[in-house]
């Protein structure tokens, strides 16, 4: 049985019609984070419930990156290196030097705490930019406790002086994010309101326009969630029944049908072909024929 919807026939030179699942490790609790490292050739990812950061290599499996982890979910690689981690448990936003030592980036705004900081990426030039829903502050994915903040907002993070900047505030549940290949245009998307939506980013790093770009529909338990960019422009977002896979033009070609609830993926291995899928309790590999665009180049 093929583990693929083809709703257009492109989906075939993307994906393919039809993908093998290797699953790497499973008997996590809620996988996600996942961000490959290009030269060290890892994957590391979180496992909010599970308080869990766990690192894969080809050699080693799966082994502890940190434990606890102040229940980590969403991951990114600084232009340095560094990581930088969203956490349910503390509403932080922090990074991680190669020697170990933790720094907190964010963890208020406007004197209030964060709701919980879930999704993070990095621009070319140093910017970070992360989503703020209020899942981790629900059972078992964090923290129950009464939210500071009266919005779901995205933050911009300015890589000079570690200022905070709101950019948009008009969102339900923000969630996964990515930037355009050319890094003028920004996608995020929406839980609750399963769409995607683009800005354009505008002079000082802030967000114009944002109008809805793209919907996901169809059968299947998911929704808008991890969401990343391939070489062509193309745009993956987990919804319904998988990974939903979009043209540069917002028409949905098909869907990747993991067999469990997918949260997030990241593109990796030496030719970006190979996706990684944080799905529940398991982590996956699959292969595809366009590679990822680039994130983290540490020769940059």
């Amino acid at each position: 049985m093929p583990l693929v919807e083809i709703r257009n026939a492109r989906f075939l030179d993307i994906v393919g019609d039809d993908v093998t699942f290797e699953q790497l490790g499973s008997g996590f609790d809620f996988t996600e984070g996942p961000i490959w490292h290009p030269t060290e050739k890892h994957l590391i990812f979180s496992d909010m419930p599970g308080d869990h950061m766990r690192r894969w290599t080809e050699a080693d499996g799966i082994t502890t990156f940190r434990k606890p982890a102040n229940m980590a979910n969403g991951n990114a690689y600084d232009r340095e290196g560094r990581i930088v981690t969203c956490e349910h448990a503390t509403s932080r936003v922090t990074r991680t030097s190669p020697d170990g030592s933790i720094e907190t980036l964010a963890s208020h705004y406007d004197g209030k705490e964060l709701n919980s900081p879930n999704d993070i990426v990095v621009g070319d030039d140093g910017a970070i930019i992360f989503t703020d829903p209020s899942f981790g502050r629900m059972p078992y994915y964090g923290v129950p406790r009464d939210a500071e903040l009266s919005f779901r907002g995205v933050y911009r993070i300015d890589p000079a002086d570690l200022s905070l900047t709101l950019l948009a505030d008009d969102f339900d549940q923000p969630n996964g994010l990515c930037f355009s290949r050319d890094g003028k245009r920004l996608f995020v998307n929406d839980t609750m309101r399963q769409h995607i939506r683009l800005f354009d980013i505008a002079a000082g790093g802030t967000l114009a326009n944002g109008l809805v770009w793209a919907e996901t529909t169809g059968d299947g338990d998911g929704a808008p969630d991890g969401m990343k960019i391939d070489s062509q422009g193309n745009i993956y977002c987990t919804g319904p029944g998988g990974i939903h896979v979009f043209d540069s033009n917002a028409q949905c070609l098909g869907v990747i049908q993991v067999p469990e609830g997918t949260a997030n993926f990241a593109f990796g291995d030496d030719d970006l072909r190979s996706l990684f899928i944080t799905a529940s309790t398991s982590l996956y590999r699959i292969r595809v024929k366009v590679p990822g665009h680039p994130v983290f180049n540490p020769a940059d």
